[in-house]
């Protein structure tokens, strides 16, 4: 958290992700496989629903408008790739890395993302409910107009992270570390847990004033009328 003391141009903004994909062919067969091979496929309009990609490596790839419910991509790993419109519920990404991707207009809950590594990402738009990023690490990650409710960076690291627009609901930091986290674009800041960890994020002067409660609950300090 930073104070008016310190200044903005001591916090590194993100490297953006600039995703520019090939002529992309036709997914061949019916749907994903364990430790499947994926490069410059089109995955369009499809019902991916309990689809087992564990382990599978996508390169170059566009995933447009896949129904992804309870679908294992625990392990997988998504390389300059684009995530468009994807919905689901209980899908699993745990362990996964994506690395030059970006995300846009998700609609998911319960996505399971803990231990995941998000290296130059852009998440945009869409609404992600039940976030879990427990114990995962991002770098370099861009969050913009996605309404986030009760995301979970239990023990996560980020560092080069930026949240613009975004709605921030009930957001759980517990033992995470943050550096270079920049939060004063957010449209909604709610901190549920963690807020003594906003040490390395930069906060405006009205988030500062909405989470005073919060700092003041964390030190032990008693709010009273006089």
């Amino acid at each position: 958290m930073t104070t008016s003391g310190t200044r903005d141009k001591e916090f590194k903004p993100p490297r953006r992700a600039r995703v520019h994909l090939p002529d992309l062919r036709a997914l061949e067969g019916a749907g994903l496989e364990p430790d499947g091979d994926y490069d410059g496929i089109r995955l369009a309009d499809l019902d991916l629903a309990g689809a087992d990609g564990g382990g599978a490596r996508f390169m170059d790839c566009g995933l447009f408008r896949c129904g992804l419910d309870e679908a294992r991509l625990e392990s997988a790993r998504f390389i300059d790739s684009l995530l468009e419109e994807v919905r689901g519920v209980g899908t699993d990404f745990s362990g996964a890395m994506l690395r030059d991707c970006e995300v846009t207009d998700a609609r998911l809950g319960g996505v399971q993302l803990h231990g995941a590594v998000l290296e130059r990402v852009v998440i945009r738009g869409g609404k992600i409910d039940f976030l879990n990023l427990r114990a995962a690490q991002l770098t370099d990650v861009v969050f913009e107009d996605v309404v986030l409710v009760e995301p979970d960076f239990q023990g996560a690291k980020l560092t080069r992270v930026t949240f613009d627009g975004c709605t921030i609901a009930d957001a759980d930091l517990s033992a995470a570390v943050l550096r270079d986290v920049d939060l004063r674009r957010s449209a909604e800041l709610g901190i549920a847990r963690g807020v003594d960890r906003l040490a390395g994020a930069v906060i405006s002067p009205e988030q500062l004033l909405s989470l005073a409660p919060a700092f003041a609950a964390q030190v032990g300090v008693a709010v009273r009328p006089g």
